[in-house]
């Protein structure tokens, strides 16, 4: 029988939504996109938005409209084997390889690294992981306890400590906004844009969507109709909160400047401006803002991609796959901050489009009465010209390529390179193999292999 969820429980899932989105990027990328952005701050900041929330959003809302029980059975409908690579990729990318050890890193460099004398050495972050990543594993090994965990307890505490700081930046701002960094002097609103690519959030969309459905469904709602509206509903909520924050935390971070000129990365711009306003108790303060943002998003991570090998290879238990991404995550982790974002950017470069346009095709998918082909040609070339933007971000050599892509590929000087390509993909996908009345058309893979 179905059941109406109460407003309380809709609010819960949204704060749910919001704790698992909002980690350790969530928190230093806004803060630099600010400094770097200056008095062109709100245009950069809504192009923040657009990937940092928007996109997150219509993941979680895509991934219901679908109606595909998870994320390999979606990218299914392009072609099994891709359906394989894509999803092991992304849950990868978002999970043992660089998201999950940066929530540790980060939460050591501003939650505990401050309180430590210099030349501390190796010790203090190789035990403070295996603290960290102990008490994610511990969490991870009870999965049905995540609403509670995370929704009830960790996320109110995150939002009064974050909401302390925002209020204080906000009515008593530190400076004046000063100029942009050349990098933003033009199409700012592009750079943010742009920018948003380092939250994960639009990949993590695709997972965490797995996580609330499954909790909507739990809770009584299984008609997909009051199931979208549940979704919609917490998605806003734990979106308009994404929004405020962020916005505040550019704010916060594009007033700094004046005081204390352009900083390195967005985690030394909270911890100057926490220990301005608040000495001591303001460096306290960022650590337990910081630690429970990043536990909260290493718990869900963990829990989704343990979940999600399993099922790809059963005969390896969810516990299994739990414990030993936890372990491997605290070594990752040890190889320091700087590292997993370098490596982390070209990937995202690559995979990003890619998942960007997935997600479109999904709400088009009846339009084009889900034709493989359309799939198939759309993200063959967004695929190649994210490609080439990602080998330029590990310095590899392709200048030729460049510099035709920019003279001929509108879009493409502002990174935005693969939107026509897509578009010309999607146009020949529709043109092949049309179907024709009394016809089987062959360009459907049959629904057995989208199961």
């Amino acid at each position: 029988m179905e059941t109406k969820l109460s407003f309380k429980s809709i609010v819960i899932i949204g704060f749910m939504l919001f704790a698992l989105f909002f980690g350790a990027g969530n928190l230093i990328f806004p803060a630099m996109l600010g400094q770097s952005a200056g008095l062109n701050l709100w245009s950069a900041n809504f192009g923040f938005l657009i990937t940092g929330v928007g996109l997150p959003l219509l993941g979680v809302l895509a991934f219901g409209f679908s109606g595909k029980e998870d994320l390999l059975s979606l990218a299914s409908r392009v072609h099994p084997v891709f359906g394989v690579v894509f999803t092991s990729v992304l849950y990868l990318t978002i999970g043992p390889l660089f998201a999950i050890p940066r929530t540790g890193s980060v939460s050591f460099e501003i939650g505990i690294k401050p309180f430590l004398p210099e030349g501390a050495g190796f010790v203090p972050l190789l035990v403070f992981t295996i603290v960290y990543f102990g008490v994610t594993c511990l969490f991870s090994l009870n999965p049905s306890k995540i609403v509670d965990i995370v929704g009830k307890i960790l996320t109110p505490l995150l939002l009064l400590f974050v909401g302390i700081l925002a209020v204080v930046g906000v009515v008593n701002p530190i400076g004046k906004l000063q100029p942009p960094t050349e990098k933003y002097t033009a199409h700012a609103f592009f750079h943010g844009f742009q920018e948003g690519y380092l939250t994960m959030d639009a990949l993590a969309a695709f997972v965490f969507g797995i996580i609330v459905i499954n909790t909507i469904q739990a809770k009584g709602a299984t008609a997909k109709k009051q199931m979208m509206s549940v979704c919609l509903k917490a998605a806003v909520i734990a979106s308009s909160i994404l929004a405020i924050i962020y916005s505040v935390l550019s704010y916060i971070g594009a007033t700094s400047v004046e005081q204390f000129g352009h900083l390195d990365n967005g985690g030394a711009v909270l911890s100057q401006v926490s220990h301005f306003y608040f000495g001591m108790f303001g460096s306290i303060l960022m650590g337990l803002i910081v630690i429970l943002a990043c536990l909260t998003t290493s718990v869900g991570l963990i829990t989704a991609c343990a979940a999600y090998f399993h099922k790809l290879i059963p005969s390896v238990s969810y516990k299994t796959f739990a414990i030993g991404l936890s372990v491997f995550s605290t070594i990752i982790a040890n190889a320091g901050l700087a590292q997993l974002i370098s490596f982390s950017v070209p990937v995202l470069t690559i995979i990003y489009p890619v998942a960007i346009v997935l997600m479109f095709l999904t709400f088009f998918h009846s339009w084009f009465k889900g034709k493989a082909s359309v799939y198939q040609g759309s993200l063959l070339l967004t695929f190649l010209i994210s490609l080439i933007d990602g080998l330029k971000e590990t310095g590899l050599n392709v200048a030729f390529l460049d510099d035709f892509l920019r003279q001929y590929l509108p879009l493409y000087n502002i990174g935005l390179g693969w939107i026509i390509p897509a578009l010309i993909g999607c146009a020949i996908g529709l043109a092949i193999k049309m179907p024709v009345k009394g016809q089987n058309n062959q360009d459907y893979y049959p629904a057995e292999t989208l199961k």
